[in-house]
């Protein structure tokens, strides 16, 4: 017999929706790697088609590696990414299906996989990386940090600087860290159901 998934507290829903921000500037205090670590045990969990489980990410903490970023960002994402205790490239894999041996081992879904048009690989490895990103967010939040998610990057140089061999491309940035809540601009609006849903 299944069992129900249970409602969360409030506080729980408050830590991933209604309290959640995202944060620009940062505190300095570092994100340890063995708390990257725990991100990537949670948000590999969540589903994806297949379990394809496509996104790729790279954890940019050092000092050489936030160099290299910097020349690929946007000016106005310059200091907020800099300051981040640890930026998330999150990006997908062009090659996802040759994992799916150990993914998928109920049937050959590499062989399916490969058997199609790159560009229908490249759609389904972006879009469930994408949603990966997302669930890396939530986990993120579920485990106290704060997240910046921000394109204004330049993908190419992204994809240049840290996939060379061209096998990974560059989806979003997502900056992580402890964020300082006195420097929250006040929060947008949001769609009303009636505004962006319908039952039929």
């Amino acid at each position: 017999m299944a069992v129900q998934n249970p409602v969360l507290d409030r506080a729980a829903l408050d830590a991933l929706f209604r309290e959640a921000r995202t944060h620009n500037v940062w505190l300095d205090k570092p994100v340890e790697d063995a708390v990257l670590r725990q991100l990537y045990e949670l948000a590999k969990m969540a589903p994806t088609a297949m379990n394809s489980q496509p996104v790729r990410l790279v954890f940019v903490k050092s000092r050489e590696a936030k160099e290299r970023l910097k020349p690929c960002l946007s000016p106005g994402n310059v200091d907020k990414t800099m300051g981040a205790p640890a930026t998330v490239i999150v990006a997908w894999d062009t090659e996802f299906h040759e994992k799916m041996p150990k993914l998928f081992p109920a049937r050959d879904v590499k062989t399916q996989l490969a058997g199609q048009p790159a560009e229908v690989r490249h759609k389904m490895a972006l879009m469930n990386a994408t949603l990966q990103g997302g669930y890396l967010i939530l986990a993120a939040r579920a485990l106290g940090l704060d997240c910046g998610p921000m394109a204004g990057f330049d993908n190419a140089k992204v994809d240049a600087a840290f996939f060379p061999d061209g096998k990974w491309k560059s989806n979003f940035l997502l900056n992580l860290g402890y964020g300082d809540p006195s420097k929250l601009f006040p929060r947008n609006p949001r769609l009303d159901f009636d505004e962006a849903c319908r039952i039929d």
